[in-house]
């Protein structure tokens, strides 16, 4: 039987949501191995001066757990 962990990350990108997203599986994907899916939870973007400054995507990545 196969065991999966779940671990939630926040990750950023200056130029969208895809490479904020491909940021999180890239960093997560250092440290962590045999990754199944990752989950976009949400969105968010943070403004200064009434623009866009980063786009930002919270991720579930679920993983298997080896013995």
């Amino acid at each position: 039987m196969a065991i999966v962990k779940v671990i939630e990350v926040i990750a950023s990108s200056d130029t969208s949501f895809d490479d904020a997203v491909r940021n999180a599986v890239r960093e997560v994907s250092n440290t962590v191995d045999h990754i199944d899916s990752v989950f976009v939870k949400d969105f968010k973007v943070h403004v200064k001066n009434g623009e866009i400054a980063s786009y930002g995507a919270i991720c579930k990545v679920s993983f298997r757990v080896e013995r």
